[in-house]
């Protein structure tokens, strides 16, 4: 199983799973929140330890759809860990110690920040991948 937790400790989760994708979003929005690093897993694979009241969420303006969920404490950014889609992406950096997979694509990369330079062969989408 995969541990994850918010930086303040007050969030703590896991995958029963291990997480079969890892991508990067280079939107905007990803971006401004830090979850640009995802793992894709289904709800019921996240199994919560703690916290799970402390996880706040914004939800943006149509027409974008995803929900951003925080650490109400600490403001960690948790990706979509309360969603209640097939796949969910949680933030990569929530999660602790080796996850046993690496980045396998990147998305819209035609919204990339000027200065982050793509250092891997995984594939590239100008939007979301098909």
């Amino acid at each position: 199983m995969v541990q994850g937790s918010c930086c303040c400790g007050a969030v703590q989760f896991q995958l029963t799973v291990q997480p079969p994708m890892m991508g990067t979003c280079h939107c905007s929005r990803c971006r401004k929140v830090g979850t640009s690093a995802i793992v894709l897993v289904r709800p019921g694979d996240v199994q919560w330890i703690k916290g799970k009241n402390q996880v706040t969420t914004y939800t943006p303006e149509p027409p974008f759809k995803f929900i951003r969920c925080f650490c109400k404490i600490c403001g960690t950014s948790l990706g979509e860990i309360l969603a209640e889609d097939e796949r969910i992406a949680i933030a990569a950096s929530a999660l602790d110690g080796d996850i046993g997979v690496s980045n396998q694509f990147h998305e819209f990369v035609a919204d990339k920040a000027d200065w982050y330079e793509i250092c891997d062969d995984a594939p590239q989408y100008d939007g979301a991948p098909t």
